[in-house]
């Protein structure tokens, strides 16, 4: 079976061209677009399909400004200025799910129950994939996404999830980049800095 493939200009959109924005248009983003979002990147495969990554959309002022508060100084701006930052976070009792999602191992549940160094493990691997799946999916819709791992992660979880199970893996603010001072693009690994046949 042939499988249809993105054009060109698809790709350039979601990886060649797409860049990390630190500023942002005046745009907003509707509810409609960071939904479609999710439904898209829902479908990404996790591990035992265990969708481990639970996503706060921050949006509202008060909300950006007590994310700001727990980032490095010069994240700050990229917070409070975009339409919103996700808070992709790892759900540590993901496995409660799993009779729903993975009902092809009855036992799947029970085995993280009884593993708890894997269920953390694999909490936090695939809450990174779903991530990644995030960027790719935005992107695709036409948003730009501006990753960021510059904050205090204690202070994120003591803000957003006290006595909570979920934890914050990353950030990731989004909107419609604005191009104004935008710095040239780094360059990236060649195929054979990064990777090898064996």
């Amino acid at each position: 079976m042939t499988q249809d493939i993105l054009s060109d200009r698809d790709l350039d959109v979601i990886f060649r061209e797409a860049r990390s924005f630190k500023g942002w248009q005046k745009t907003p983003v509707s509810e409609i677009t960071i939904r479609a979002m999710y439904d898209l990147l829902r479908w990404g495969p996790t591990s035992f399909n265990c969708s481990p990554a639970r996503f706060v959309i921050v949006r509202s002022e008060g909300a950006k400004k007590k994310l700001a508060d727990c980032a490095m100084h010069s994240n700050r701006d990229k917070i409070l200025l975009a339409p919103f930052t996700v808070i992709v976070a790892s759900d540590a009792k993901f496995y409660e799910k799993l009779p729903e999602l993975f009902k092809s191992y009855a036992g799947a549940k029970d085995f993280f129950v009884e593993n708890k160094d894997m269920a953390q493990e694999t909490a936090f691997r695939n809450s990174c994939m779903q991530g990644g799946y995030m960027i790719i999916a935005a992107r695709s819709l036409g948003l730009d996404c501006c990753p960021m791992s510059g904050f205090n992660p204690t202070a994120v979880n003591d803000a957003f999830f006290k006595g909570g199970d979920n934890s914050v893996n990353f950030i990731c603010s989004m909107g419609y980049g604005n191009t104004e001072n935008l710095p040239d693009r780094d360059r990236r690994l060649s195929f054979d800095e990064a990777c090898e046949f064996v």
